[in-house]
């Protein structure tokens, strides 16, 4: 009786004791990961998802690449308007222009053929534009040549795919065209914001007109 006693009061083996220790060591470096990871976190700007954003950066398509189909067509931009607006739409233009990814911009005073016919014009700065400003201003609305162009780029993609981009300006919104309650427009009330948001408007369209062409090929 004794010694069965004593057998059952014999401490457990060091083998399992080893084993345990063992098991907790390999298990510690992903717990102690974990726990930095979670001290990180709550420090602003060192989450674990933005270190893993900035070890594989998903980069934009550069749309000013020498095979973009950006090259496609002659503009990037063009800015349908009256002639009471030409101060403001210089003003755009010369902004757009003036970014780093040079945007190509029609401006019809600027660039139309001297002796062409303005319809031939009209219409080529439409179809060899990737995207195209609506400015509607009262002016817009009176003019029946803005209205004619608007009725151009809506035929030429007549689905709202970020190519045709109202801006509107001293117009109340009962009087946006009624061709294109069905796109988004921008409100100019502060110009330098407005300008920004165009900018972003043609960045993106172009951007996506690039992801989709390398798709295609893939």
């Amino acid at each position: 009786a004794g010694w069965f006693k004593r057998l059952l009061q014999k401490p457990k083996p060091s083998s399992v004791e080893n084993l345990k220790s063992s098991h907790s060591a390999s298990s510690s470096p992903s717990s102690s990961s974990s726990s930095s990871a979670k001290s990180s976190s709550s420090s602003p700007g060192t989450s674990l998802a933005t270190s893993s954003i900035s070890l594989s950066p998903v980069s934009a398509p550069d749309i000013s690449a020498s095979d973009s189909p950006r090259w496609d067509k002659s503009y990037d931009v063009c800015i349908c308007h009256s002639e009471q607006d030409v101060e403001l739409v210089e003003e755009l233009v010369s902004y757009l222009e003036g970014q780093p990814e040079s945007f190509r911009c029609f401006l019809q005073l600027r660039d139309a053929v001297a002796g062409s016919a303005v319809v031939t014009e009209l219409c080529d700065a439409v179809q060899n534009s990737h995207c195209w400003v609506m400015l509607i201003t009262p002016g817009f609305l009176q003019d029946p040549w803005c209205r004619y162009q608007m009725h151009q780029a809506l035929a030429e993609a007549p689905m709202a795919n970020g190519r045709t981009i109202p801006v509107l300006k001293d117009v109340d919104r009962k009087d946006y065209p009624r061709e294109l309650r069905n796109i988004y427009y921008i409100y100019m009330a502060l110009k330098e914001k407005s300008f920004r948001q165009i900018r972003d408007t043609v960045m993106r369209y172009l951007q996506e007109l690039c992801r989709s062409s390398t798709k295609r090929m893939e």
